[in-house]
């Protein structure tokens, strides 16, 4: 057993008639609920950002194509996807699935109730994989070439509002090519539910060449071309390559640019967890700082001891802080066990739920990786260390012939 070693398990006692005793304790408390809390923090927050970003990208596609105008309705401009457009975009890399959809306002009139959407129609090559994980009831509908099928997917919010279920008829009615009032009659397929209340409430997916035929359009006309990426591509470096790619009079967008609002809201959220962790290092830190010299200061007799029997102030250094040390390395165990404990509970049984019309989730979301708890662990250990080399350098101050009579 080394010297520094075998004298701080004598000097470091957790006796409750020491004060130091009592210090350590809190200072191992401090470290613990430091971890604890940044972890927690941590995993809660990229696990709200992910599941919010993928419910957005989910529902409006990764980048969009659109003709380049100053129409800012919720109607677009049509465009016809030629073999030019699609040929460069097979041959940029990252792009995984392309879709053509058209946007129309309309109003849901039932007998009793009535209500403003927007009918997205999309046609047969629409991606149906992300809202078939969010049916509530039904089924997604099918659509074919050439042909006008009535079938609606509405949300759950519409049709709680609307009283809706799945097989009900339902007119919507809209203003065609000539401002004249048109209806027309669908059939509830399916009912969905994405916990986007800023898309549930608005949103009717129904069959793109209704759209075609409400606006006039041709039958290789759509107002938007949605673009879906490989899961590990760049959507900025791919947008930019889509952007160059195509004819002067388009242009696209990522999910980013069309709902920024949604986006800059999630960004706050590392504002405020890279505060919560910088408050807990530092008052774990000043608690561990505190610690150690309360102990220096209760133990300053034996420190000038120590040097008055010829042991140098690195020595005398290295006993503190092997003790100091150990107390972290306690409480960041501590602190992993309960911190790492909860996150797995949570994310498994959900038993925290949240407001979904308020937070766009029903339970709060988890999302740790072990490459972050290293790196969490690593980064506040090593801080906490070098803050103890603080309270440490008073010792060199120390004389041993006045410590020696000190009490």
């Amino acid at each position: 057993m080394s010297g520094p070693k075998f004298i701080a398990d004598r000097i470091f006692s957790l006796s409750k008639e020491n004060l130091s005793s009592t210090v350590m304790r809190l200072a191992v408390t401090s470290v613990a609920l430091a971890i604890i809390v940044m972890l927690i923090a941590w995993a809660v927050v990229v696990g709200f950002k992910n599941q919010i970003r993928d419910k957005v990208i989910g529902f409006v596609a990764p980048i969009h194509v659109q003709s380049l105008d100053k129409n800012e309705s919720v109607e677009e401009t049509p465009f016809v996807l030629d073999s030019m457009i699609i040929s460069r975009l097979n041959a940029i890399e990252g792009v995984s699935h392309y879709q053509q959809v058209a946007n129309k306002a309309g109003m849901i009139k039932t007998d009793d109730e009535i209500q403003g959407v927007v009918l997205k129609g999309v046609d047969e090559n629409y991606d149906w994989t992300y809202f078939s994980n969010c049916l509530v009831e039904g089924a997604t509908p099918e659509y074919h070439s050439g042909e006008r099928s009535n079938e609606v997917l509405v949300s759950k919010d519409i049709a709680n509002k609307m009283l809706l279920n799945v097989g009900d008829d339902v007119r919507v009615w809209f203003i065609d090519k000539d401002n004249q009032a048109r209806g027309r009659k669908f059939t509830v397929k399916g009912i969905f539910e994405t916990g986007l209340y800023e898309f549930d409430e608005r949103y009717v997916f129904a069959d793109l060449n209704q759209i075609r035929k409400l606006n006039g359009w041709e039958d290789n006309e759509a107002g938007l071309l949605e673009i879906s990426l490989d899961k590990d591509a760049d959507v900025s470096q791919v947008n930019e390559k889509i952007y160059y790619a195509l004819p002067s009079e388009l242009a696209s967008y990522t999910a980013r640019q069309s709902n920024p609002q949604i986006f800059d809201w999630l960004d706050l959220l590392d504002t405020n967890v890279w505060l919560i962790m910088a408050l807990m290092l530092l008052v774990a830190g000043i608690t561990v700082i505190s610690m150690l010299l309360i102990i220096i200061i209760e133990r300053t007799s034996t420190i000038g001891l120590l040097k008055a029997m010829g042991a140098s102030n690195k020595f005398v250094r290295e006993v503190f802080l092997r003790r100091s040390l150990r107390i972290l390395l306690i409480g960041m165990l501590i602190g992993n066990v309960i911190g790492l404990g909860f996150c797995f509970i949570q994310k498994y049984t959900e038993v925290i739920k949240l407001d979904a019309a308020t937070y766009y989730l029903s339970a709060v979301p988890i999302e740790l990786h072990l490459s972050t708890v290293v790196l969490i662990n690593l980064g506040t250990f090593l801080l906490w260390v070098m803050m103890l080399l603080i309270p440490t350098s008073v010792i060199n101050r120390i004389s041993p012939t006045k410590s020696i009579r000190f009490e």
